[in-house]
């Protein structure tokens, strides 16, 4: 097994492609190298070594050290300068590089190389001393920090403390002997804390910093930063040795970092930093504030200009915005690194669309580079980039899930009715609760932000909050909530009734106080972007919404129709009302509480006027688009009161005595609701809800169709599990529907249809689809019921399952991200089965993997129509359609490639 690939003399044994084997680091340099741009030689070591390393208690594989010294040794041979020489001696960094950009995540060594002797050499070869010895310290400090892990704060101390005895503030102000004096003092902290002196012996050095930087993989930064940025399924980082260029040299010396085009914007400019007389790490770390690149111009014009030809073969090249590294040593440039540059979301669409109508990409290529946080995080605020690090820290009460992404300011409430009521008075608030259910909606509908205790990114609070857009930050176990006092603890901090706080869903923080937010603007790019997508893709994209509001912005978001209207939602909140939402909430309640079928259908009677102005609302708004409205779902015992002060006051509101309430609640209460008394079980139970709910729709549809205003009502039964309950309950919607149509006079087209939620009815979809003429996936709780796992406990251990750090059980979240082997199998046979029954079958999903772009692209693999996601969830699964189009092509032509070559 090969180990080692070297580069340079414009020669290397790697390319850009082995980011796998090289790390992105390694392979942008051997890559550099071959297309003949200036990169001093070096090797990298493999990605498979620090894996080996890892899982061998920290040993190296045999084959290395014959590997290492025969690529040392030809490194000495390509620079002319041998490793630690007294003399003239070559120094080495030691850079560790991924396969994904982890910047800042994982360790460098620099200088590597000298000792004792080796520094006088370079003095003398360089005839400046003070260099020297600023390198040597460098050098010092890193090994003693990185390699031998000592404090480095302690380290920093000692510096401050030779620049206050040699009275100056800079480091470039610091002489030679200042440089020589603090490397002494380093030496002997070194021997104080670990008994043994600085080594001295170069191959010593290389050895300790290679394992450093294997180490520096499994780091906690590293961990987490790959956990957060879900990065998975890579053997480790590959390690750099590369000839060290100085741009501390002097005056004609430098180093910067530098975009091809403005990583903020998308601007097609030239944009960097660029610092005089400095090495690599003093960018990087702000130790001296750095000049605009334009500057360089006017101070090395000449190099300039080299580095403007860099750009563009570099970009030209990988045809990307890159993100480069250099260095510039006595007139001399150097290049150190080219990656593809991290950039703004905004800026994502800009580069993205420039780049194919500059016809450096295509199309396609622009659609592909586009992912799902690029566009989630266009329509939210964000905490303001100027707010400093430490300011936030200090205000940091509590972390949690980061549900949905975006920032949020107002004053802590506790309770839904009181967040309406200040809401009502012009105030922004933040919900705070352990949990929400349904009868929170108003209140979750009126806060800037919601913070629960508990819950995972599909419990309640995160689907509702990710439909309406709000930030929502679910999970803060640390949060103890008590809803007597009004009072929240989170490790010793206190949130109190009327406390600003600041949540930032991008991270999943809680702060206190008001921290300033700022509003990315949607950028022109995004909408051409999104109308080449709306071209290539076959799967209509329609939405989750309750609302006529929820509409409405849905249709902005480039909705065509919905997918899912929840009708439960209804009953607890009027939004285009709400002085009317108490009067909803009786009528609900009413009709529960009520021993009669008769008392039953007069409470409906209240409540069909609500749902019918509902439907109105939302047919208008989406103007002749398909509406998919699910009967009532929910177990009855979520809209009752459970403490005894409401059940009175319900009481009183109905006329009857406080017990027929308190008899009626306990008769509801289930040990298990998920598989209790809801959905279309209810409507078995009692028919008169399901004649309620269609009459209204229907009534609605009506009275639209009077005014020119063309629908589609699609009327879905929920939780299904055999044909014959379907049966009954179709019948008794064409009874109802059938009155009120023949009574109207009008032509009326409307389809009756069920949500695939149980396992029982998926491998029973042929039978169903006899009487069903639409299918929609309910993937939330088709999870749930397949899987074993309830998905507002599951965010308690499922971090155990998910990704490498644990135990890798599964790849991703399966409430996030469908569980293509298991649920996806379930999805598979029912679309078959259904189809053999019915070949024009209709069929689509509405949970929460709508607008989840692998689970999208799932769905237009197994042949859906649609898929329905939350309003801001929309461009996400309209981008994700057109990406299975583009990866299906491409799929296609690799195959028939391969054909041909056999």
């Amino acid at each position: 097994m090969k180990s080692v690939y070297f580069f340079g003399a414009g020669k290397a044994e790697g390319n850009g492609a082995m980011k796998d084997l090289l790390g992105g680091k390694g392979a942008g340099l051997h890559e550099m190298t071959r297309i003949g741009l200036p990169v001093p030689a070096g090797f990298t070591i493999s990605t498979e070594c620090c894996d080996y390393y890892l899982t061998h208690d920290n040993k190296h594989p045999k084959s290395l050290s014959i590997e290492l010294k025969k690529n040392l040794a030809h490194l000495e041979r390509v620079t002319r300068k041998k490793l630690g020489d007294a003399s003239d001696p070559l120094l080495v960094s030691v850079r560790s590089g991924s396969a994904r950009s982890m910047p800042g995540m994982m360790e460098t060594i620099l200088n590597l190389g000298l000792n004792d002797k080796s520094v006088e050499g370079l003095a003398r070869i360089t005839q400046n001393e003070r260099f020297a010895w600023d390198a040597y310290r460098r050098f010092v400090q890193m090994y003693s920090t990185v390699v031998i892990g000592l404090s480095k704060e302690e380290l920093e101390e000692k510096l401050r403390g030779m620049k206050l005895r040699q009275r100056v503030k800079d480091d470039t102000q610091v002489p030679a002997e200042g440089w020589r004096e603090l490397v002494e003092e380093y030496k002997a902290h070194f021997k104080k804390k670990t008994s043994k002196d600085f080594p001295e012996d170069p191959e010593e050095q290389l050895w300790g910093a290679i394992g450093a930087v294997f180490s520096s993989w499994m780091a906690e930064k590293a961990l987490t930063y790959r956990r957060v940025e879900r990065i998975t399924g890579l053997l480790g980082t590959a390690v750099n040795v590369v000839q060290m260029v100085f741009g501390n040299t002097g005056d004609n010396s430098g180093t910067g970092v530098c975009f091809t085009r403005d990583p903020s914007t998308g601007e097609k400019s030239f944009y960097g930093d660029f610092l005089v007389n400095a090495q690599g790490e003093d960018v990087v770390a702000g130790i001296r504030t750095p000049m605009h690149l334009k500057e360089m111009a006017n101070l090395m014009p000449k190099v300039y200009k080299q580095l403007e030809k860099v750009r563009k073969v570099l970009e030209t090249h990988y045809r990307d915005m890159q993100d480069m590294e250099f260095t510039v040593q006595d007139g001399t440039l150097y290049m150190l690194q080219t990656r593809v540059g991290k950039r703004t979301p905004a800026a994502t669409f800009r580069i993205a669309v420039d780049m194919a109508e500059e016809g450096l990409i295509s199309r396609e290529e622009a659609i592909g580079r586009i992912n799902s946080e690029d566009i989630e995080r266009l329509f939210y605020p964000v905490l303001d980039p100027s707010i400093p690090h430490e300011e936030l820290a200090k205000r940091k009460i509590a972390a949690g899930i980061n549900a949905v992404p975006g920032a949020a300011v107002g004053r802590a409430v506790f309770t839904a009715e009181e967040a309406e009521a200040l809401a009502q008075k012009g105030e922004k608030v933040i919900l705070v609760r352990r949990e929400t259910s349904p009868e929170d909606v108003g209140g979750m509908f009126a806060a800037q932000g919601i913070v629960t205790a508990t819950g995972g990114k599909t419990s309640h609070a995160a689907v509702v909050a990710r439909g309406w857009g709000k930030c929502c930050i679910v999970g803060c176990e640390a949060l103890e909530v008590d809803y007597q006092t009004k009072i929240a603890h989170a490790d010793g901090r206190v949130i109190r009734d009327g406390d600003w706080l600041t949540l930032d869903g991008n991270e999943g923080v809680v702060y206190e106080g008001q921290v300033k937010l700022s509003t990315p603007e949607l950028p022109e790019a995004f909408s051409t972007l999104m109308h080449w997508a709306d071209g290539l893709r076959k799967l209509s994209i329609r939405t989750n919404a309750d609302t006529p509001h929820d509409a409405r912005k849905a249709r902005e978001m480039g909705a065509t129709g919905i997918g899912l209207c929840r009708t439960e939602h209804m009953f607890f909140k009027d939004f285009e009302q709400p002085e009317n939402s108490a009067d909803r909430q009786l009528a609900i309640q009413e009709m529960i509480i009520a021993e009669s079928a008769g008392a039953r259908r007069k409470a409906l009677d209240k409540l069909l006027p609500y749902q019918r102005r509902d439907f109105i609302g939302i047919f208008k708004a989406m103007d002749g688009f398909p509406v998919t409205i699910r009967l009532i779902d929910p177990p009855l015992h979520e809209f009752v009161p459970h403490d005894r002060g409401k059940q009175e006051e319900l009481a009183r509101k109905i006329g009857v005595d406080v017990e027929v309430v308190a008899r009626r609640v306990e008769q509801l209460r289930e040990l298990n609701p998920m598989l209790g008394h809801r959905g279309c079980r209810l409507a078995i139970t009692y028919p008169e809800i399901l004649e309620m709910q269609v009459g209204a729709i229907i009534e609605a549809a009506v009275a639209c169709k009077k005014e020119g205003i063309d629908v589609l009502p699609e009327i879905m039964i929920p939780l299904v599990m055999d044909r014959k309950e379907l049966q009954i309950l179709t019948d008794a919607t064409h009874r109802v529907a059938g009155e009120i149509i023949h009574k109207s006079g009008l032509k009326l087209e409307y389809l009756v249809g069920t949500m695939i939620e149980l396992p029982r009815a998926a491998l029973l979809a042929n039978e169903i689809a006899d009487v069903a003429q639409f299918f929609s996936f309910g993937t939330n709780d088709l999870t749930q019921m397949t899987m074993g796992l309830s998905r507002d406990d599951a965010g308690r251990f499922l971090p155990d399952y998910v990704g490498d750090s644990k135990t890798g059980i599964f790849h991703a979240d399966p409430f996030q991200t469908l569980d293509t082997q298991g649920v996806g199998l379930l999805i598979r046979w029912a679309i078959e089965r259904g189809r053999s029954t019915r070949p024009k079958l209709k069929i689509g999903i509405c949970g929460e993997h709508g607008g989840d772009a692998a689970s999208v692209k799932f769905c237009h693999q197994v042949g859906m129509d649609y898929v329905s996601a939350s309003p801001f969830r929309v461009p996400i699964a309209r981008l994700a359609a057109a990406q299975a189009v583009i990866e299906e092509r491409s799929a296609k032509v690799h195959g028939k490639k391969k054909k041909s070559r056999k």
